[in-house]
């Protein structure tokens, strides 16, 4: 598809090189009727360089494509009108030019408000300057402290936030899988979670945002970022959201487990129990590890199935660990709600890059 826009964008620009032609006398122009004069010649090249460097903007992944793309195409087809009986059948790229456009402008929109967020919490955040110490584990049930020494987090600096991107796929309960990126951005001294997703749901460009703070939890989707699919802003979000982010703090975040806000309880030599409160919200998770120390699942009963609007027992069997920026971490998860008829697995994620303590907008 993104070939198509950028060749689409690319002939239709060199096309209205041929008005330009026509009023200086350059070649034997035929298609055209009617004379063009040379102020006229000047706005179809105008048209033309436009739509060319939209074409390069679009290729190229720059946000401003759209915005450029609109004018070309507004500037196309008043000349167009000029020449209708000639040029008439440019109207049909115009459109579908337009339309692509608008879509595009919706959805830098629509990010636009999660860069906006990011960017405000960004600026709210200390870098810390203090490293984990082996008093900082000291209270620790004996599993989650393996864990820890495990992933690698003493003598390295303290975690306060960190930027995940995945790729993976996703599915609602009874539809077919689609294919997903996101970014997301974990602030903890005042928990803030802002995730952002593209997917392709039925072939259709749809994007989500996730912004969970201590004001509220909400989530939008919108196909073509246009229309909206979900908008849930209830109250069954805010402990949905507390358990996700304390589940991506204990798996791609684990130096910040040392954290007071969370109470230990050991179960076993493999597992413990762990209480997370924060807004006068509490939630409560078992984590499993193995022998080797890494985690490998976490369940809690407090996530509220947002289809059903109730809560389920919810896990997220991790595995695949590799050495990330100096860190033993998961590269692959699952999401997984466990109903009273079966298990289903909803999400699949794949780690592509994890950083912490950032301090700009990626």
């Amino acid at each position: 598809m993104k070939i198509v826009l950028t060749i689409t964008l690319f002939l239709h620009g060199l096309i209205h090189f041929m008005g330009f032609a026509k009023a200086f006398g350059y070649g034997n122009l035929t298609q055209f009727s009617k004379e063009i004069s040379r102020p006229m010649g000047f706005l179809w090249m105008l048209a033309g360089i436009l739509f060319v460097v939209s074409a390069l903007l679009y290729f190229l992944k720059k946000d401003a494509w759209p915005v450029l793309a609109i004018v070309a195409v507004v500037v196309s087809q008043i000349l167009i009108f000029t020449l209708w009986k000639d040029a008439k059948f440019g109207t049909i790229a115009n459109m579908v030019i337009l339309v692509a456009a608008i879509i595009g402008f919706a959805s830098y929109q629509f990010e636009s408000e999660y860069r906006e967020d990011v960017t405000s919490a960004i600026k709210k955040f200390t870098v810390e300057s203090e490293t984990v110490t082996g008093r900082d584990l000291e209270h620790l049930p004996t599993p989650v402290k393996k864990y820890l020494m495990y992933v690698g987090i003493v003598g390295k600096p303290k975690v306060g936030n960190v930027r995940i991107v995945f790729e993976g796929e996703m599915r609602d309960k009874g539809k077919d899988w689609f294919t997903f990126t996101s970014q997301q951005y974990n602030f903890f001294e005042s928990p803030v979670r802002l995730f952002f997703m593209k997917a392709k749901v039925s072939g259709l460009p749809t994007n989500g945002y996730h912004r969970y703070d201590r004001e509220g939890a909400s989530m939008l989707v919108k196909v073509l970022s246009l229309i909206p699919a979900v908008d849930l802003k209830s109250k069954e979000m805010y402990p949905t959201e507390t358990v996700t982010f304390f589940n991506d703090l204990c798996l791609f975040a684990p130096a910040a487990l040392i954290d007071k806000r969370i109470q230990w309880q050991a179960i076993d030599g493999l597992s413990a129990n762990a209480t997370f409160t924060t807004a006068e919200t509490t939630i409560s998770a078992t984590l499993y590890f193995n022998e080797a120390g890494q985690l490998i699942n976490f369940v809690s009963n407090d996530r509220y199935s947002i289809a059903e609007m109730k809560t389920f027992p919810f896990s997220t069997p991790a595995s695949n660990y590799k050495l990330i920026n100096g860190y033993h971490l998961p590269t692959y998860g699952e999401a997984v709600w466990h109903y009273p008829d079966g298990e289903f697995v909803y999400g699949k994620f794949n780690v592509i890059s994890v950083a912490y303590n950032v301090t700009d907008l990626w």
